[in-house]
Parts: C-alpha cells; sequence; structure tokens
C-alpha cells in the first residue's frame, strides 16, 4: 500500500486501508473499489489522503502506534466526559472509562515493536477535539516512554493528557468553533481553559494533582510568556512539558476547515526550532528519537529526480528513511529501486509529494 492525495487517486483504485470517521466508525472498508461519488463525498468530509493498494507495494506494512479499536475506546471515553460536562457542569468524571482508554493506549504502545510508527491515521474535518485529545496521548504517552516512565507515572500521565482540554467544554462554543481569525479578546477567553480544566479535574478524586496540572501547564512555555501564569523552565510540571510538544505537534499536522495540515516534517521542523524557547529540550531530545519526520507511506521525491514512498523507518536516523522509487518524473519505472538513505547519503529528500 502507499499514501496517494485524493486528487491522484484514479476511480477503480483499491482501499489498502479503512477510511474511518473519528470516532472510528468504518466509512469505506477495505477493498471497497473507489468510484466518483465515493472521492466526491470523502472530499467533502475533508480527507485528502487515502491509503491504496499497489503491487508495488505489497510487502511494505503501515503500523499505527495504536489499534483502531484503542482509538474508539479512547475517543468514546473523551466524548462521554465532555457530553456529561455540557449537559452539567459540576456533574463528576467517569474516571473508569477514562482509566480504561489510557491503559489500552499504554497496552498497544508496550507492545509496539516499531519505536517510529506513525502516530495518527488520516482524518477529515469531524470531531476535531476529541481525535485532537486522543493523538496527543498517544504521543505525550510515547515522550514518557522515552523518558522512562513507570507504568503509574504513564497512567497519571494519560488520563491528565486525554482530559487535557476538558476545560474547552466552558469557552463560548461560537468561540471555540470561529472560523475566522480570534481577536484580542477572543483569545483571553479561549486562554481560560487551562484554569477551568484544571478545577474540574482536581475536585475529582480519582484523579492525582499531577494529572490536573496538565490541563493547567500544557500552555506553559519553556523561556516564558505562557499561560495561565507565565512559568519558566522547571516550574512548569513535566506532564505540562511533555504535553506541550505533544499537543502542538498534533494540531499542526492536523487538517482544519480554515487552515490546510503541515506536513509532519514542517511540524517536526517546527518543535526543534523551539527547542529551548517554547519547549523543553531534552523532551524536544526525545521526541526526535521516537517520532518519524517522514511517515511510513509518505510520497517524496529524491535529488536524484526519482519519486516514489517511505517504506520503512531507520531508527537511528529518523530523517532518514528506506525509500522505493517508482516514478522517474512522471515516467513509470520498469523496475522499482529502493533507497536506504540512512546508508546512501548523497541522496536526500527533496519535496513531499503524495501522487
Amino acid at each position: 500500500m502507499r499514501l496517494v492525495n485524493i486528487n491522484f487517486v484514479d476511480e477503480g483504485s483499491v482501499l489498502a486501508r479503512p477510511v474511518r470517521s473519528a470516532n472510528g466508525r468504518v466509512l469505506l472498508g477495505e477493498g471497497v473499489s473507489l468510484n466518483y461519488n465515493f472521492l466526491t463525498k470523502l472530499k467533502q468530509l475533508g480527507y485528502d489522503m487515502l491509503f491504496i493498494r499497489d503491487d508495488r507495494f505489497r510487502d511494505v506494512e503501515i503500523n499505527y502506534a495504536v489499534s483502531d479499536k484503542t482509538k474508539e475506546i479512547a475517543f468514546n471515553a473523551i466524548r462521554s466526559v465532555t457530553t456529561a460536562v455540557d449537559n452539567n457542569p459540576d456533574t463528576s468524571i467517569n474516571a473508569d472509562g477514562v482509566r480504561y482508554a489510557v491503559l489500552n493506549i499504554m497496552e498497544d504502545l508496550l507492545c509496539s515493536f516499531d519505536i517510529l510508527s506513525n502516530l495518527t491515521d488520516i482524518m477529515g474535518y469531524d470531531e476535531y477535539t476529541f481525535h485532537h485529545s486522543v493523538n496527543t496521548t498517544v504521543l505525550a504517552l510515547v515522550l514518557a516512554m522515552g523518558k522512562g516512565y513507570t507504568q503509574t507515572r504513564l497512567l497519571e500521565l494519560g488520563m491528565g493528557v486525554l482530559m487535557h482540554d476538558i476545560g474547552k467544554t466552558r469557552v463560548p462554543k461560537e468561540i471555540l468553533h470561529k472560523s475566522s481569525k480570534l481577536n484580542e479578546e477572543d483569545f483571553e477567553e479561549i486562554k481560560k481553559h487551562s484554569g477551568f480544566g484544571y478545577d474540574f479535574i482536581r475536585k475529582n478524586r480519582d484523579f492525582s494533582i499531577h494529572s490536573a496540572h496538565v490541563a493547567f501547564q500544557h500552555h506553559e512555555k519553556w523561556m516564558g510568556g505562557g499561560y495561565p501564569r507565565g512559568l519558566k523552565g522547571t516550574d512548569i510540571h513535566e506532564f505540562g512539558r511533555i504535553t506541550a510538544v505533544a499537543d502542538v505537534y498534533d494540531a499542526l499536522i492536523s487538517k482544519r476547515p480554515y487552515r490546510e495540515a503541515m506536513e509532519p516534517y514542517e511540524a517536526y521542523e517546527y518543535i526543534l526550532a523551539q527547542s529551548g524557547y517554547q519547549f523543553d529540550p531534552e523532551i524536544v531530545k526525545i521526541f526526535t528519537k521516537h517520532v518519524a519526520v517522514y511517515p511510513t507511506g509518505t510520497g517524496v521525491i529524491l535529488s536524484n529526480g526519482l519519486r516514489g514512498n517511505v517504506i520503512a523507518q531507520n531508527a537511528s536516523l529518523p530523517n532518514r528513511p528506506i525509500v522505493r522509487a517508482i516514478f522517474e518524473g512522471n515516467n513509470l519505472l520498469e523496475q522499482y529501486s529502493d533507497f536506504d538513505l540512512s546508508k546512501q547519503l548523497n541522496i536526500m529528500i527533496t519535496k513531499i509529494e503524495n501522487r
């Protein structure tokens, strides 16, 4: 299979992976032949990347950090809590559902053999807030595992991250879902969600105070200037420092109705550039070791003029994966060629092009 921009998917192409909604429901199953109506509807829903069957990539496995079932469990947990809080701001969090979701994510991550497995799946516009909470939790736990956290500490962090945006239930919906740029007054309202979330979580005895600090401090910045308290350096709880990196990375690579998603390598470079400024340098260092710069399946153009897709990662050099080239320009090669960029140092990726 390989990843293809929907605008370059031919009618009759066959899906290599199911297309799912954010809550895990299958919209189109693996093996479905794509016709004009299917492609049109997927575009309307905001899907712009699809995994397509290609015999030249039959041996390529694209494994995600957590299973579709685990993502569905986590999605339903956060949606259940959010819906309950929307209906009754004084309600208690269903901590059992949150704990179960985080334990499932932890189990998937601990059983994964591919340390640079893709962290996020293709998605459309729907249910961004819930999808973002799940993705951010997955990445935060990957980073915490990189730091050597115990199971108890991982669970404590994960429960906080899954709830890190719960305070947004107190922000006016017209501001939260505004498609145009926020003005200063709007932004001041948005900033209140950190305090709202902290107060809500800390009042629940099934969550630790450390979990509550995830909601409170994930917008603080290493060099100061963040909110709500403008903390600096190690005055920021480590849970908050980890979540800050995970939160920003997932937000950057997520497509929104009012802007396109960044390519993963662009978001990766942003995180790297903000090391020591917005983010804790130690956390960024761990991030660079555990996140693929070019996720498996990504279409790329090489400096030798050949075009193909990433088929595997090099854990020691995350920015130099293995690429299978199948085109020279727009001409299909008679025989594909694999390039291990960790060994062929005279070749580099010059551009992302999923077609």
